[in-house]
């Protein structure tokens, strides 16, 4: 398997890898339980660090289609290589860097690295006419 497929599967497991400190605000938010009857309700009611784990999770869901097409358009048209490696490789570490600035609050770094994790998912989808 490429290093750009090997990227796509480890930003398809970041997206579960961001859930955990979501379900972890929700257990303390619920008083030690996870309420899996009403989760996206208790999911409303987080605050603070929960808060932001969750808007973290459900970025990395919207930022992986993007991601996921971009290296699928390169590989389709057969456009290997060193830009396409470093292009994918850098998107998972923007994605990781996102969670860990997002959960420590730091958000013009985090808005940052969101958009170079943008701008490589867009060089990805043009890269056949570079």
């Amino acid at each position: 398997m490429s290093l750009p497929f090997w990227c796509v599967f480890i930003s398809a497991l970041l997206i579960f890898i961001a859930k955990a400190p979501v379900a972890k605000a929700m257990a303390e938010e619920g008083g030690g339980r996870y309420d899996n009857h009403h989760p996206r309700a208790q999911q409303a009611r987080l605050t603070g660090f929960g808060a932001r784990a969750l808007a973290a999770h459900l970025n990395s869901i919207e930022a992986f289609p993007l991601f996921a097409t971009g290296v699928l358009m390169a590989h389709t048209t057969q456009t290997y290589g060193f830009l396409i490696d470093m292009l994918a490789v850098t998107f998972v570490v923007s994605r990781v860097l996102y969670l860990l600035f997002y959960w420590w609050d730091l958000h013009w770094l985090r808005s940052l690295v969101w958009v170079v994790g943008l701008a490589c998912s867009l060089l990805l989808m043009i890269s056949p006419a570079l």
